[in-house]
């Protein structure tokens, strides 16, 4: 498996799209359209803020990652974080998703971060088990609780 740069990759934009969308906005009832998602991951780069990160094994797209300005309206003064990890369900399990985490990381550090963050609702137990550090929780305007972590970065 490669973790590569999306920006070099243009010709996997539309499956990184669909699985964003399939599993991050249609899932939040986002009123964001497939096209608003294609267009923003179609501006991702390599060297400045957003970047979107692939795995590909064998030129099949199977996952994504990026790395975002800001994944947290309540905390404005955080930056950067690690957003939208994405393996497919074929490839949980493989340390895929350890792969594509460590490349994001290598990214920040790449472009001067000394620190990144993230947001889960769902998955603090497996960052926990990166060596990602729990900073706080706090409760979303739908009562959803959402952890906050960050790591250094080397």
């Amino acid at each position: 498996m490669q973790i590569e740069y999306l920006y070099n990759h243009p010709e996997k934009l539309e499956d990184v799209s669909r699985m964003i969308y399939e599993e991050f906005v249609i899932k939040s009832n986002s009123d964001k359209s497939y096209s608003d998602v294609y267009d923003f991951f179609g501006k991702t780069g390599s060297d400045k803020l957003p970047v979107t990160l692939i795995a590909l094994e064998i030129d099949e797209c199977i996952g994504t990652v990026s790395i975002f300005e800001n994944d947290l309206d309540q905390r404005p003064e955080l930056k950067p974080w690690l957003a939208s990890l994405y393996i497919g369900p074929e490839h949980r399990g493989s340390g895929a998703g350890r792969k594509m985490v460590q490349g994001a990381v290598e990214a920040a550090a790449l472009m001067g971060y000394k620190v990144i963050y993230l947001r889960t609702e769902d998955a603090s137990y497996y960052y926990r088990n990166l060596g990602w550090e729990h900073i706080e929780t706090l409760t979303s305007n739908t009562d959803e609780k959402i952890d906050v972590f960050k790591q250094s970065v080397s």
